[in-house]
């Protein structure tokens, strides 16, 4: 593998790391305010998800920018 490749797949290893405790979190907070089980699973699921998205748009705008 080339260096280039292993950067990339480091960087997309970071992200999901960085989304999954984004996600952790959220439903750590849910809980803590008295959301039921699956209302907090339901949130973390939904910060993973907006994490990734802004992840990828994020990369897609510094991709063009820089092209």
């Amino acid at each position: 593998m080339s260096d280039h490749t292993v950067v990339i797949l480091l960087a997309c290893a970071l992200t999901i790391v960085v989304a999954a405790l984004v996600g952790a979190a959220a439903g750590y907070l849910a809980r803590r305010d008295h959301a039921t089980y699956p209302a907090a699973l339901t949130r973390a699921a939904i910060a993973f998800a907006g994490t990734l998205t802004l992840a990828a748009a994020l990369t897609t705008v510094l991709s063009a920018l820089l092209q």
